[in-house]
């Protein structure tokens, strides 16, 4: 059978075809992520959280999330108190508005973000990795933050408000992808053992104390 013209299309064409519409699918798999929340599928919108693998809730669902787990057919189980996320600093586009009305009778760049990267101008949209900072919470495309502090020797800072943060497991990848996935686990892997070793610590100084003021109570005695 052929194609409305009375053509029959040729093999390659078929494969030139289907990988084209494998990539239109994964670009707006991939937009999604950055336009919608994962827990909810609303529109991301003010104040946005990201937690520690990198992914972006509406503050309000995660609320809604730890007050009621069970009206979720899924969600972030590792994620137990609001401590678990760390609200975003976001830097709005001031061109994002321009692409949008209310009529939809003009041009949609399905690219525009509503948010940049306020030292680059990048649109943080899937096609530029971005990074959070845990500490503060700003948010940078990785371009900007691996320019800035690329000395290893100088103490690291943000780059957008200048607090300090420690190390570079307090910068979290935002929707990470292929071997981002594998550094965000291994990241998660020595901040679980670090405050598992902190913890063990407190526990045995807390013990040390209460041996020590108890030898002062019989010795007063």
């Amino acid at each position: 059978m052929g194609c409305d013209g009375g053509t029959i299309p040729k093999r390659d064409e078929l494969v030139r075809q289907k990988k084209k519409a494998e990539v239109k699918d994964k670009n707006a798999a991939n937009m999604a992520k950055w336009r919608y929340c994962t827990l909810k599928y609303d529109a991301l919108k003010r104040p946005i959280v990201v937690d520690s693998h990198g992914l972006l809730y509406n503050k309000d669902a995660i609320l809604e999330f730890l007050l009621d787990r069970m009206q979720f057919e899924h969600g972030p189980s590792y994620v137990k108190k609001m401590k678990d996320v760390r609200e975003l600093q976001l830097t709005e586009s001031p061109e994002f508005k321009s692409n949008h009305n209310d009529l939809g009778n003009e041009y949609l760049d399905v690219y525009s973000s509503p948010f940049i990267c306020p030292l680059t101008g990048l649109e943080m949209n899937g096609k530029y990795k971005f990074c959070a900072i845990w500490t503060c919470g700003c948010v940078l495309s990785e371009r900007a933050l691996r320019s800035i502090n690329n000395n290893s020797n100088e103490k690291l800072c943000c780059p957008k408000c200048g607090k300090e943060y420690a190390s570079n497991d307090d910068v979290i990848i935002l929707n990470p992808e292929n071997e981002d996935l594998a550094l965000m686990e291994q990241r998660r892997q020595r901040l679980n053992a670090s405050q598992k070793k902190n913890g063990s610590t407190k526990r045995k100084t807390t013990e040390i104390e209460e041996e020590s003021n108890g030898k002062k109570t019989k010795i007063g005695k």
